[in-house]
């Protein structure tokens, strides 16, 4: 036979036949010798051990060759068309002049050449498999391409040879038939060893291979063959993590880092050049500068599983971090125009103009309605979601299943209403149609409220939309304490005022009364929304100081007390309250009053 034209690219596997005879590169030369070795009685554990030792860096440097040279690969792949071609015609010729040694040589290298055909098209595929997008998907190719190479594996070895090796003749070509025969069984254990390192080393070749086609290729080779990497990959490949990974990671937290601030002042400068804005940019810059930051972190956890996924992009995921996006976008655009209406709001109430509040509010909320709609079809959109499906179906059809479900339907804008309006939330206590209790959870259909016996109560949110709802947290200064004091009707006059004036002065001082010289701090002062409303009507604010005679009762004189405590806390108001009833006690013993209860006179006219 004549020498090969061309050498095999193939780290694995390469060879030429002469005179039926055939010669292996050193590292197929070396696999079938490793086998060769562990398939001998005397092998020993420890043997066996070092072997395999052995046959783990030649195969890990292999993948390292392979994987950087990639296209040179898959693009020189030898399909021993002319061996094969050679050998079968060869055959048929030995077999017609009887020569049944030879016909057994050529029939069995023959084999050979398949074999490694096979293996040689099995490696190109998993080459090319390589550039899938997620692992997964290259894991899943990887196993229809070695159960394609196993069938045809299982197909050369129909005919059993055994009876050829069992043979005795002094024949040089029987001789190489049997050294073909046995090559041809180690070569086979060679195959389900490369399959096995394929499995082994997929995830390898996967990471490898994405190094690649960013060119870093001979930077992750050298760090992965310094001895100190080699023994720490082994501790992080069952969390998915290498060093090189790590390093990569590390990195991309420090370039995100430095640029965060490079993009913001570039987005800020931006936003001075815009003339529609130009009155507005240095609030627009201050509401989205910690949403601008927020979405540069979110791009930066999104990038590193990027890279922790090896580079490749899981659907789920990606949808998730693109609604995120969406949502970011709705919300910097939402901050935007409230902040421009904010600032605008401010001139309109400082000026004398005849627009109704109520009627900028409502424009505010119809454009943030807005906002919301199209930041939800976004959001939609980035999951996935069919608009025109969703669209089309808000016809006919939606109408009869609205009608069907109204309580449903109801019960859902209820819960918007909820939501939107601020009436209350979770953990407030509220009181409504005869129930009081603190709010659990905001169903999407139910409101559940613990009541101060400990029961729960399930109300559905359609009915607050048609329900007075008391909220008693919604205050952040003042809670109410109001009393007659009933004196009894002997007392002087003089004594009655002095009271009076002392527990004015007493409650005026109070430390835990609120007065008009209480300092207090708005909850919402950095609220993006913006209102035309009192702010103490608004969140609560109450601090009214009232002492005065009331009325001639039936059996008293009754001075009404009506203040209002710092604390909206339940204990601290009863602290306050019991202290301030102490107080008063004092002031109606100092001054010479009694308190009067119901009592009854009666007069005998005679």
């Amino acid at each position: 036979m004549a020498l090969l034209k061309s050498l095999v690219l193939f780290v694995f596997f390469s060879i030429s036949a002469i005179a039926g005879s055939i010669t292996y590169t050193p590292f197929v030369t070396a696999q079938m010798n490793i086998v060769e070795k562990m398939n001998e009685d005397n092998a020993t554990q420890e043997s066996i051990k070092l072997l395999l030792k052995e046959q783990d860096k030649l195969y890990d440097k292999a993948v390292k060759s392979i994987i950087a040279n990639k296209n040179k690969y898959i693009n020189n792949i030898n399909l021993y068309i002319n061996e094969i071609f050679s050998l079968r015609k060869v055959m048929l010729i030995n077999k017609r002049a009887g020569n049944t040694f030879a016909v057994y040589r050529d029939e069995v290298a023959l084999k050979i050449y398949l074999l490694l055909r096979s293996q040689s098209v099995m490696l190109k595929n998993i080459l090319i498999a390589l550039d899938s997008d997620t692992i997964a998907a290259y894991e899943s190719k990887v196993n229809d391409i070695v159960a394609k190479n196993q069938q045809e594996i299982e197909g050369y070895f129909k005919n059993d040879y055994s009876h050829v090796l069992a043979l005795e003749a002094e024949s040089a070509i029987l001789k190489v038939a049997q050294e073909n025969v046995r090559n041809l069984f180690l070569l086979r254990d060679v195959n389900a060893n490369l399959i096995g390192y394929i499995y082994k080393l997929n995830t390898t070749m996967y990471r490898l291979n994405q190094y690649s086609k960013y060119h870093l290729i001979s930077i992750v080779v050298y760090v992965n063959s310094l001895a100190i990497v080699e023994v720490i990959n082994p501790l992080l490949q069952s969390y998915g993590l290498s060093v090189v990974k790590l390093l990569s990671m590390l990195l991309l937290i420090l370039i995100i880092y430095f640029i965060r601030k490079v993009v913001y002042v570039s987005l800020e400068g931006y936003i001075l050049k815009i003339n529609l804005l130009s009155g507005y940019s240095a609030e627009i810059s201050e509401k989205i500068k910690a949403s601008i930051e927020s979405l540069i972190i979110i791009i930066n956890i999104n990038m590193l599983i990027y890279v922790y996924n090896d580079f490749g992009s899981v659907e789920l995921i990606s949808r998730f971090f693109n609604m995120i996006y969406g949502f970011y976008f709705t919300l910097i655009i939402y901050k935007v125009v409230n902040t421009v209406a904010k600032v605008k709001i401010s001139s309109v109430a400082g000026s004398k103009s005849n627009i109704k509040n109520d009627l900028v509010n409502v424009g505010i909320k119809i454009v943030n309605f807005i906002i919301l709609i199209i930041g939800l079809l976004i959001m939609l959109f980035f999951a996935g979601v069919n608009l025109t499906a969703v669209l089309s179906g808000l016809g006919i059809g939606g109408f009869a299943v609205a009608f069907a479900a109204k309580d449903t339907i109801s019960n859902f804008f209820g819960t918007l209403s909820i939501l939107f309006s601020d009436v209350f939330s979770q953990g407030d206590w509220i009181e409504i149609d005869g129930h009081q209790g603190v709010v659990v959870e905001i169903g999407l259909r139910v409101t559940t409220i613990r009541t101060f016996d400990n029961a729960l109560i399930a109300i559905p949110n359609g009915t607050f939309a048609s329900k007075d709802v008391k909220n008693w947290d919604k205050r952040i200064l003042g809670r109410r304490i109001k009393m007659h004091i009933g004196v009894k009707y002997d007392s002087k006059s003089e004594d009655i005022k002095n009271a009076i004036s002392e527990i004015r002065v007493m409650l005026d001082k109070h430390p835990g009364i609120a007065t008009k010289a209480t300092k207090y701090s708005h909850h919402n002062e950095r609220s993006h929304t913006a209102k035309l409303v009192s702010k103490d009507d608004l969140e609560g604010v109450k601090n009214n100081l009232l002492v005065y005679l009331d009325n001639f009762g039936d059996s008293s004189i009754n001075i009404l007390v009506y203040c209002f405590s710092k604390s909206v806390k339940w204990a601290d108001w009863l602290e306050t309250k019991e202290d301030v009833m102490h107080k008063m006690m004092a002031i109606l013993e100092k001054n010479n009053l009694e308190f009067a209860f119901p009592s009854l006179s009666i007069y005998n006219e005679k």
